[in-house]
């Protein structure tokens, strides 16, 4: 069997699970177990505290430290409320592209390595290569601070990290942070008739919101003149207001579903200070004036770091010298690449697909983008034995 088409069948394999964020994803990780065993690698599988996920971390080669990082998310996006054209956990393959839940981001990626595992068992010398399989990428990089917490814990330093997220193959060396919030108000319950007599969290977190609004044109006016990213500044996103219960109700709870990509860590500090000013200041003592209990609470979901751009990266000389590439990119979206750079590794994102296919209905992979995935990492896989091993210091 070719080994396009080996990739095809394991990818297919994969989109028929189902491993949707809020859902497990162990069947994934007992799937790829199974073929990296089977290459006689290494595997150390870490469940999450929940016990219904867990992150893999394989090594093919011999246990030492550095080596390169092959690493993938193993969830995908819900497909509730997307109207497909076929079964979005059944791969169909049309016009040249492989459609299915999971076939862009980032599926793929992990279908290639996994095919690809045999081949770097042959070649691998003194340098390994290791494959990370994440849990809860899609919901905060969850899965990825775990990992990292156990690569610390074991003393194990990789050197290089390629995050196969969809890049179209082309090498990006950097991304904002991402932090994700929900904040939660609670006011007092009331008749509608008597707005006075009670403490409405929904107009309350329409305060909170107008402050949101406010710091995202502050933050447009601070942008580093040094930025390189589009758009340059931080950004402020409302995701979601939930909130009341009838037309004719004092609402006494809301939660307002937020997120913010810094360019800079002092951005993210400035815009949480700044909130919690203006809920001292103003928002809670005009609710507890009212009612002495009422409260707003901010619950932080994720806050991942980015990727930062770095004038010596051996990851992206590795991966350039592969691929023939000079160019290299930074993006909008966040990846986990961030949480592997704050272990020490050179990272860099190269994966096959556009995200401009991720998250949507009749989700694709172009079979031509696999195929150039698979050529790069075949190219890998051959180099194994010509890249400098690491130092034993």
């Amino acid at each position: 069997m070719d080994r396009l088409t080996r990739t095809k069948d394991i990818l297919r394999d994969l989109v028929a699970i189902p491993s949707v964020s809020s859902d497990s994803n162990l069947e994934v990780i007992s799937y790829a177990r199974n073929i990296l065993e089977d290459c006689g690698a290494h595997v150390d599988v870490a469940h999450a505290p929940c016990g219904t996920k867990a992150n893999l971390f394989a090594t093919i080669g011999p246990m030492v430290n550095g080596g390169t990082v092959l690493s993938g998310h193993s969830d995908v996006v819900p497909v509730s409320d997307q109207l497909w054209q076929s079964d979005p956990f059944a791969m169909q393959e049309r016009d040249g592209k492989l459609f299915g839940r999971g076939t862009c981001d980032m599926k793929g990626f992990i279908a290639a390595v996994l095919a690809l595992a045999p081949e770097f068992a042959k070649h691998v010398d003194r340098r390994p290569i290791h494959v990370a399989l994440t849990y809860d990428e899609e919901i905060g990089c969850i899965g990825a601070q775990h990992l990292a917490q156990v690569l610390n814990a074991q003393g194990l330093r990789p050197d290089v990290a390629i995050i196969g997220e969809p890049t179209e193959m082309r090498i990006v060396e950097g991304h904002k942070g991402c932090c994700e919030y929900s904040t939660h108000f609670t006011g007092l319950a009331g008749h509608g008739s008597a707005p006075d007599m009670g403490v409405n969290a929904v107009e309350v977190a329409a305060r909170y919101v107008n402050k949101l609004l406010d710091l995202k044109s502050a933050l447009r006016a601070m942008t580093p003149k040094s930025s390189q990213f589009t758009p340059p500044w931080t950004t402020i996103n409302v995701g979601a207001l939930h909130g009341g219960v009838a037309h004719n109700v004092i609402a006494s709870s809301a939660q307002l579903d937020w997120e913010m990509r810094p360019v800079r860590p002092s951005d993210a500090e400035f815009v949480k200070n700044e909130l919690q000013k203006f809920c001292d200041a103003h928002l809670l003592p005009d609710m507890r004036a009212v009612w002495p209990d009422a409260s707003i609470n901010l619950e932080t979901i994720a806050e991942v770091a980015g990727l930062d751009p770095t004038p010596s990266n051996e990851a992206r000389r590795i991966v350039g010298e592969l691929t023939g590439a000079n160019d290299t990119h930074l993006v909008a979206f966040g990846t986990e690449g961030g949480i592997f750079q704050a272990l020490g590794m050179d990272v860099v994102v190269c994966g096959p697909g556009s995200i401009d296919q991720a998250h949507k209905p009749d989700e694709y992979l172009a079979i031509d983008q696999l195929q150039t995935c698979l050529n790069f990492l075949e190219t890998l896989a051959r180099s194994l034995r010509d890249i400098q091993a690491p130092s034993s210091e």
